[in-house]
C-alpha cells in the first residue's frame, strides 16, 4: 500500500484510541506528515520498539502494541507450553495504556501475564521474568528519550533483553500479523477475574530490595556516616525503590527534589529526562545549593540509570561521568571486597567497547577477568548468563557501560540504577568515614591509573532522509578511514560489522570475535580512539572519544580537537 492508502485505512479503522482519530485528522492534507508516519513499519530489533507516541505503522499506539505481543505470543507459545510472560512499564505517557493492551493479548493466546500493579523499574521487570519463571518479560518504556517517545522491551526467561537471533524470530512473527485484526485480545478487567492476568505481589518485589541489599560491602557504616543526599526520580519509577533501599542500608537525610518526585510523563522540569544531561539535573543542583548535600543522586524514567554531583571545595556542584561512577565503583568493590577477604575465586568484571579502558588497569591490579563486549547491557547480562551455565555466576562482580548503567551481583540481567545508588551512596560514607570526598577519591584514581578523558557526542539524524544519512556515513568511514582525526594519526580501523581490523599502515587483517554490529572504532596515536554507531533506539548517530594526557587539561584540550575535527568528517 502507498503511504496515502495506509493513511485512510488508519483514518477508517484506528478507532480504539481517540488521540490517534485526533493527529490522524489534524494531518489530513499534509503529505510530509503522512509520509513521515506511514512511510516504513515501526522496526523491532533487540531492543524491541521504539519510537513518538502516535498515530501510523511508524509510531507506537495500540495498534503497533497488540501487533508485537502478538508476534511475541506465537514465538513464546512455540516455544513453550503453559508460558508466562512478566510486564512493567514507567511514568511515560500511555506506558499503562500499552502495558494493559500487551496483558490482554498475551491472556488472549493462553500465556499468563504477570503485570505490576504500578509502575516499577526495568531492573524490577528483569527480577520478575527470573523469579516468577516466565518464558519472557515486556518493559513499557522509553529509558531517557524525550516526552514524545515510548518503547516496548521485550525479554527473554533468563531476564536479558531478546538475543538477536530471538528478536529475529520474534521480527518474523510480528510481520506475519495483520494491524488492524491480526492480534487476539481479550478485555483487561474480564482476563484478571478470571486469573488470566495476575498483579505482581508486594513481596516479590522486597525480595528484589532484599537482593539489591545483599551487594553492599559496607553498609553497616552507611548509618552512622552523616551521609546527606539529595535525590531526583526525575519524574519516573525510581522515587520508591531508591528511597527505600536507601532507608534500608542506613541512609537517613535524603531530600527528594518536589518539582520531579511524582511520576509525570511530560517531564516538565526536564525536557531531556536523561542524568547523563546536565539541563536534567537543574532542579536537583538548585535544590543542592539551599541543601548542602554530600551528594546528588539523580535517576532516569525507568531507573535503569544514575548520575550523581558532588560538591568541590568551593561548594560548587560538580557532576561525574558515567566512565568515572563506573571505574570508581569497580575500584570500590575490588578494594573492599579483597580487603574483606569475599573477593570470589578468579572474578569477573565487564564492561563495553565504548568503556573506559581505565578499568583495564584496576582490574589488572586485584586479579580480575576484564570482559569486553558490544554496547548493550545485554551482552552484560549475557556474560553472567555463561558464567551462571557453568554454575560460577558468584566470580561476576560487577558491569557496566559509560551511559550511566551499572550492576552488581547477578540477581537481574540488565542495568539497575536502584543497587547503583546504593552502593554509590555506601561508597560515598564508606570515603567519608575515612576523611576523603568523592571528589578527592575520584582524582586519586586518575593519579593511580591515568589521566583518561571520555566523551561522547550524539548526531540527530530525524526522519526517513536521516536514517539514509546514518547509512551513507558509515559506509563512507568503512570506505575512506580518516587518516587523522584532530592531529593525531590514524592507526588502525575495527568494522565490526565485517569482524576485522585492518592496521592502516601494513593492511594487515585481526579477525574480531565479537558478534557482528555496525560499529567502527579507530586507535589513533598517543593511546586515543575514536568510536561511532548509529544508536539502536534513537535516531542519532554516536561518536566516542578517549584521550590520555599527562595532565587532565591536556587530554581534555586533546579531546575538544578530536571531536572538533570528527564532527567536520561526519558532515555536521
Amino acid at each position: 500500500m502507498s503511504e496515502m492508502e495506509l493513511y485512510r485505512l488508519w483514518c477508517e479503522k484506528a478507532t480504539d484510541d481517540p488521540d490517534l482519530q485526533t493527529e490522524l485528522k489534524s494531518i489530513e492534507g499534509d503529505a510530509e506528515a503522512v509520509k513521515d508516519r506511514f512511510y516504513r513499519d515501526l522496526e523491532f530489533g533487540t531492543g524491541g520498539l521504539r519510537g513518538v507516541i502516535g498515530a501510523g505503522a511508524y509510531r507506537l499506539n495500540v495498534y503497533t502494541i497488540r501487533r508485537a505481543t502478538q508476534g511475541l505470543a506465537d514465538y513464546v507459545n512455540e516455544a513453550f507450553k503453559d508460558a508466562a510472560v512478566a510486564i512493567s512499564y514507567d511514568s511515560r505517557i500511555k506506558s499503562d495504556v500499552f502495558a494493559r493492551e500487551a496483558a490482554g493479548v498475551l491472556a488472549a493466546n493462553g500465556i499468563k501475564a504477570y503485570i505490576y500493579p504500578e509502575l516499577m523499574p526495568t531492573p524490577c521487570l528483569s527480577w520478575a521474568v527470573r523469579e516468577l519463571k516466565c518464558q519472557a518479560g515486556i518493559m513499557v518504556t522509553a529509558s531517557h528519550n524525550p516526552a514524545k517517545y515510548n518503547g516496548y522491551k521485550v525479554y527473554g526467561a533468563d531476564g536479558c533483553q531478546l538475543t538477536l537471533d530471538a528478536a529475529n524470530a520474534v521480527t518474523e512473527m510480528i510481520e506475519k500479523v495483520d494491524m488492524f485484526g491480526g492480534a487476539r485480545t481479550v478485555n483487561f478487567d474480564e482476563a484478571l477475574a478470571a486469573g488470566k492476568i495476575e498483579y505482581i505481589s508486594q513481596d516479590v518485589i522486597d525480595r528484589y530490595l532484599d537482593k539489591v541489599a545483599e551487594q553492599g560491602i559496607h553498609t553497616d557504616l552507611v548509618a552512622g556516616s552523616g551521609l546527606k543526599v539529595v535525590y531526583t526520580p526525575l519524574n519516573g519509577t525510581g522515587n520508591k525503590p531508591v528511597r527505600a533501599i536507601l532507608k534500608k542500608i542506613g541512609v537517613k537525610d535524603v531530600t527528594v527534589v518536589p518539582e520531579q518526585e511524582l511520576p509525570d510523563g511530560n517531564f516538565p522540569t526536564c525536557p531531556f529526562p536523561n542524568p547523563e544531561i546536565k539541563e536534567a539535573l537543574a532542579k536537583g543542583l538548585e535544590l543542592c545549593e539551599k541543601v548542602k548535600p554530600d551528594l546528588l543522586l539523580a535517576t532516569d524514567p525507568d531507573c535503569d540509570r544514575v548520575g550523581i554531583a558532588v560538591p568541590d571545595p568551593d561548594g560548587n556542584y560538580v557532576l561525574f561521568s558515567g566512565n568515572e561512577v563506573g571505574a570508581m565503583l569497580l575500584k570500590y568493590i575490588c578494594a573492599e571486597r579483597t580487603a574483606l577477604g569475599t573477593m570470589p575465586k578468579d572474578p569477573v568484571a565487564v564492561k563495553t567497547i565504548v568503556t573506559t579502558d581505565i578499568c583495564r588497569k584496576i582490574a589488572e591490579e586485584y586479579g580480575v577477568e576484564l570482559r569486553e563486549v558490544l554496547t548493550g547491557f545485554k551482552f552484560i547480562g549475557e556474560q553472567i548468563g555463561f558464567l551462571e551455565e557453568k554454575g560460577e555466576e558468584a566470580r561476576y562482580i560487577f558491569g557496566f557501560e559509560e551511559s550511566y548503567g551499572y550492576l552488581a551481583g547477578s540477581y537481574v540481567r540488565d542495568k539497575d540504577a536502584v543497587v547503583a545508588s546504593m552502593l554509590i551512596c555506601e561508597m560515598a560514607a564508606f570515603y567519608r568515614t575515612k576523611g576523603i570526598t568523592l571528589l578527592q577519591a575520584r582524582e586519586d584514581m586518575y593519579k593511580q591509573y591515568g589521566n583518561y578523558v571520555h566523551t561522547q557526542n550524539s548526531f540527530q539524524c530525524e526522519g526517513a532522509s536521516g536514517m539514509e544519512r546514518m547509512k551513507e556515513i558509515m559506509a563512507g568511514l568503512r570506505a575512506e578511514p580518516p587518516k587523522a582525526i584532530g592531529g593525531l594519526g590514524t592507526l588502525s580501523a575495527a568494522d565490526y560489522a565485517a569482524s576485522e581490523e585492518v592496521d592502516l599502515a601494513t593492511g594487515a587483517k585481526t579477525a574480531l570475535t565479537l558478534p557482528k554490529s555496525d560499529v567502527i572504532a579507530y586507535k589513533l596515536e598517543g593511546g586515543a580512539s575514536v568510536i561511532i554507531r548509529p544508536s539502536g533506539t534513537e535516531p542519532k548517530i554516536k561518536a566516542y572519544y578517549t584521550t590520555i594526557g599527562e595532565t587532565r587539561e591536556a587530554a581534555k584540550v586533546q579531546e575538544e580537537k578530536l571531536a572538533e575535527d570528527f564532527k567536520k568528517i561526519l558532515g555536521f
